[in-house]
């Protein structure tokens, strides 16, 4: 996992909705952001994805950056490309940016091993929270909240560190194209 204190890696991707690029600076000043690798087809996602939402709708307004990245092999899930996000994006009513990480270097430089994955940075871009949305699965019964992003995000936003107790986010595997799997894939 990346740790706690680490610089938040550098990244231009283009956003599939606005079809612009977007990048870390584009969010310089703001107290907090939150970088989530996500995808469309991946049943975890697929069980928070109307909290995250809700999520970025009640975030909209604050000073906190996000973005969503999707990072798959779209060659072999093309539920994952571009198009599909595009319209997962606005069935949902994602408010924040959906970004394509077609080449996976993104991903990597993030040691991203699922999708959800969390990375909360605080205003000075430093790991502030690496994991989980909330405790709630598919089919485990417990309604989705998002609380313990939420509980990370509103301490950094008041300046306050997050929470030391951080469980890891628990899902699909990001899906590496052939020869890109990172080294850190094979230790886990």
């Amino acid at each position: 996992m990346l740790p706690l204190g680490t610089k938040a890696p550098d990244f231009t991707l283009r956003d599939v909705v606005s079809e612009r690029d977007v990048s870390l600076g584009d969010f310089d000043g703001s107290k907090g952001m939150l970088v989530m690798f996500i995808c469309n087809h991946c049943p975890y996602v697929q069980h928070v994805r109307d909290e995250l939402a809700r999520f970025g709708m009640d975030y909209q307004d604050s000073d906190l950056g996000i973005v969503a990245i999707s990072a798959n092999d779209a060659d072999q899930y093309p539920d994952d490309g571009p198009d599909a996000m595009r319209q997962e994006a606005v069935r949902y009513g994602y408010t924040f940016p959906y970004l394509f990480d077609a080449d996976q270097n993104v991903a990597a430089a993030y040691t991203a091993m699922c999708t959800p994955d969390f990375f909360l940075f605080d205003s000075n871009r430093e790991l502030a929270y690496r994991g989980r949305f909330d405790d709630s699965r598919p089919n485990s019964g417990i309604a989705v909240t998002g609380a313990d992003l939420r509980a990370a995000v509103n301490a950094v936003l008041s300046g306050q560190p997050a929470s030391s107790e951080q469980w890891p986010s628990m899902g699909c595997s990001i899906k590496w194209k052939p020869g890109n799997t990172p080294a850190y894939v094979g230790a886990a």
